[in-house]
């Protein structure tokens, strides 16, 4: 769910992947990979956060 609503809001699909760990399969470079896009990551966690808060918010959580 995660991944459809965050590549339909325009976010970059590399840092969707990453940050939801489909990542390399390789051990070696997904250590060096690890914090690839983190600035647009940490951006589109918060952008998420205040999404799921919005849901809340309407369901009178």
């Amino acid at each position: 769910m995660a991944s459809t609503l965050l590549n339909e809001q325009g976010w970059n699909r590399d840092a969707i992947e990453r940050q939801l760990a489909h990542g390399e399969r390789n051990k070696v470079r997904a250590s060096y990979n690890y914090a690839e896009y983190l600035p647009e990551r940490k951006k589109m966690m918060q952008s998420w956060a205040d999404y799921l808060n919005s849901l809340r918010e309407q369901l009178n959580f």
